[in-house]
């Protein structure tokens, strides 16, 4: 017979358990924050957040990714699809009928959402597109950017392999929205988060610091990368949008 004190608890319980760590992952379910807006919000020492950071690191819960507007800093994102299959297996562990089931996708979301990136030619576009898209047009997807440039054709490209034409799409600066009521304005490059206006109506504010695939020299696949990485983060949105 196996000894109690011989069954491991199952990962994501030992990793997420601690106080310090299951309210991290809880500021980061929200969106993408840098260490010293953690430190903030915890009201703990840096170097306190920093080790648990760690541990959450260490765990595949979390990520980072230093910033593309100030080196210095480094933004923590949370892996929301793994934590997704962490949980599933931890219940399981405790009972099978305990196995957590992915939640069904959100079929009767409705809402205003704005995306924003610098450049407005490539993340933001392609979120705007797919959340149109995935939805059918019942969420009002709109993007923007603070220094608005041409579309770019890789993005173009990339949206292509989906399914959904990106041929018309149209750079636009973000005055363009200004005084305009949205459910949620999500900014997608470190830049932009730092220039973001504040819009009416108490919108749900997030970041999601995403890399600019048209500086990485591999080129369509980086494309391809953000764009499934968009495509998750928006299947996760649209169960915030439905929960508000």
């Amino acid at each position: 017979m196996t000894s109690v004190d011989t069954i491991a608890p199952p990962g994501f319980v030992t990793a997420a358990g601690h106080p310090v760590r299951w309210r991290l992952l809880s500021e980061l379910a929200r969106g993408d924050l840098a260490v010293h807006e953690l430190t903030a919000r915890l009201g703990q020492p840096q170097n306190l957040v920093s080790y648990h950071l760690g541990k959450l690191r260490k765990a595949e819960l979390v990520s980072a990714r230093r910033s593309s507007a100030d080196g210095r800093d480094t933004y923590y994102s949370l892996a929301l699809a793994h934590c997704g299959e962490l949980l599933a297996g931890a219940g399981a562990a405790l009972h099978p009928g305990l196995r957590l089931t992915p939640p069904a996708p959100a079929t009767t979301v409705t809402g205003r959402v704005l995306f924003l990136c610098t450049g407005n030619s490539s993340r933001s576009q392609m979120a705007e597109a797919l959340l149109r898209d995935r939805t059918a047009g019942a969420v009002r997807a709109c993007s923007a950017g603070s220094r608005p440039k041409v579309v770019h054709p890789l993005a173009v490209s990339a949206m292509a392999t989906r399914g959904i034409d990106l041929g018309a799409a149209r750079p636009k600066h973000l005055d363009e929205f200004t005084g305009q009521r949205f459910d949620a304005v999500i900014t997608l490059c470190d830049r932009v988060r730092e220039v973001c206006p504040e819009f009416p109506g108490s919108p749900r504010h997030a970041h999601w610091s995403i890399p600019d695939p048209a500086v990485d020299p591999e080129g369509l696949p980086a494309f391809e990368r953000v764009a499934d990485e968009l495509a998750q983060r928006i299947g996760f949105l649209l169960h915030t949008l439905s929960a508000r």
